[in-house]
C-alpha cells in the first residue's frame, strides 16, 4: 500500500481504485471516509465510481494502515486537513475533486476554507453539520418515521437508546449491528454484509480527538472562508437517511455560495450500498461539469 509523508514526518497510507483508461486522463476523486475515524475500508469504490474516475482513499491518522498520531491533538479535523493537503502536493496535483462521507465533510469543508483554489469540485456526501453549529431533528424523524417497516424497527429503536449510555466497547459493537437498519434505505443481503463490517472498522480514540480543541472562533473562521470557495460543490443527502437526516445538507450547502442539493430517493446514509447506479450517475454527471 502506498504511503505519503504529512507535515510532520508521518507516513500515511492510501489506497489507488480505478483502472479504466477514461478514468485516468482526469485529475484523481481524494475520498475521505468518516465516523469520525472509521476505516476507509467501508467506502469500497463507491459503488462502482472507480470504474470511471481514478479514486484515491487515504486512511487518516489512526485508522486502517496508518499509525496512531503521536499527539492525540493530530487527530482533529482542522490537522487531518493538512494531511489531505500533504496528500496533493505528494501526488503532484495542482488541482483535484474531493469527496468526503459523513463526518469528514467537516475535513472537507476545512480544507476548502484553507485551499479554495486546488479544487476541481467538492463533493459532500450525507454531511453533518455540527460544523455549522445545527442539529437538526429530523434524522430522529425520519427514524420513527420507518416504524411500520419491519421487525428490525423496535430492536434498532432499543439498541440506539442503549448506545446512548453504553461505554464498553464489545457491548457497543454489538449495539451498533442491531442499530445498523436505521441507516439504509432497506435491510437486504448487501445492506447486512455491508453493516456487519461496522464493528471491525471502529477507531475510538482517533473518533474522540475529531472535534477536540476546535472553538466557535476556529468554527466561524472555516465558515467564513467556505463563502469565497469558487469550486462546484455538491451536497447529498438520503431521503431516508435516520443518521445524519437531511436538513443537515440543506444547513451545508447554505455555507456555500453557489452549493448544487440533491436528494437520493429511497437511500440512506450509505447510498452506494442502497442506490449505486443513482450515485454512481450523479457524481459522474456532476464531475464532468
Amino acid at each position: 500500500m502506498p504511503h505519503f509523508t504529512s507535515y510532520d514526518e508521518a507516513e500515511l497510507s492510501y489506497r489507488v481504485l480505478g483502472d479504466a483508461p477514461t478514468g485516468w486522463d482526469r485529475p484523481p476523486l481524494v475520498c475521505l471516509a468518516g465516523g469520525p475515524a472509521r476505516d476507509a475500508a467501508y467506502l469500497g469504490d463507491l459503488g462502482g465510481l472507480s470504474t470511471y474516475r481514478r479514486l484515491i482513499v487515504p486512511d487518516s491518522r489512526g485508522t486502517g494502515a496508518s499509525p496512531s498520531a503521536a499527539d492525540p491533538a493530530e487527530y482533529a479535523f482542522p490537522r487531518l486537513a493538512e494531511d489531505v493537503e500533504a496528500l496533493r502536493a505528494h501526488l503532484g496535483l495542482e488541482r483535484f475533486a474531493l469527496l468526503a462521507h459523513d463526518a469528514a465533510a467537516a475535513t472537507a469543508q476545512t480544507y476548502a476554507a484553507a485551499h479554495p483554489g486546488r479544487l476541481s469540485h467538492l463533493v459532500l456526501l450525507n454531511p453533518g453539520s455540527r460544523l455549522q453549529g445545527e442539529l437538526p431533528a429530523d434524522a430522529r424523524e425520519i427514524f420513527e418515521s420507518r416504524a411500520s417497516e419491519g421487525p428490525w424497527w423496535e430492536e434498532a429503536y432499543e439498541a440506539v437508546r442503549l448506545l446512548e449510555e453504553a461505554t464498553d466497547m464489545p457491548e457497543i459493537r454489538r449495539l451498533l449491528l442491531r442499530a445498523a437498519p436505521m441507516a439504509y434505505g432497506r435491510w437486504d443481503a448487501p445492506q447486512r454484509e455491508h453493516a456487519a463490517q461496522e464493528g471491525d472498522q471502529l477507531n475510538p480514540v482517533p473518533r474522540a480527538g475529531f472535534w477536540q480543541g476546535v472553538d466557535d472562533a476556529a468554527c466561524d473562521t472555516i465558515l467564513d472562508a467556505l463563502r469565497e470557495v469558487a469550486a462546484p460543490v455538491l451536497v447529498v443527502t438520503g431521503e431516508l437517511d435516520a443518521v445524519t437526516g437531511m436538513r443537515a445538507g440543506e444547513v451545508v450547502a447554505n455555507s456555500f455560495p453557489d452549493a448544487r442539493l440533491h436528494t437520493l430517493k429511497g437511500t440512506g446514509h450509505y447510498p452506494w450500498i442502497d442506490a449505486p447506479g443513482s450515485l454512481t450517475r450523479l457524481l459522474r454527471d456532476f464531475l464532468s461539469s
